[in-house]
């Protein structure tokens, strides 16, 4: 899995916070960045879980399709998931 440019600023951001105090522009971009996290781990979840039910109810093209949209995900292109 790719690493999305929103990690490695995650990861810059929190190692300045170990140094220092963050700036209060810094403290919004990391905010921005948890958020951002938080919605991409919700829409795994998601996927996940309907991952699940397509093998369940053994939709093979459906479960495809699922797949595709988790590797897009993976990939940081910008799609909804499910659709």
């Amino acid at each position: 899995m790719a690493f999305l440019p929103m990690y490695q600023r995650l990861a810059e951001l929190w190692t300045v916070m170990q140094q220092r105090q963050l700036t209060a522009d810094e403290k919004i971009e990391m905010d921005q960045c948890l958020k951002l996290n938080a919605k991409l781990c919700w829409d795994m979840a998601y996927l996940e879980n309907v991952s699940l039910m397509a093998s369940l109810t053994a939709d093979v093209e459906w479960q495809h399709e699922i797949c595709l949209e988790i590797e897009s995900l993976q990939l940081g292109q910008d799609k909804k998931p499910g659709r």
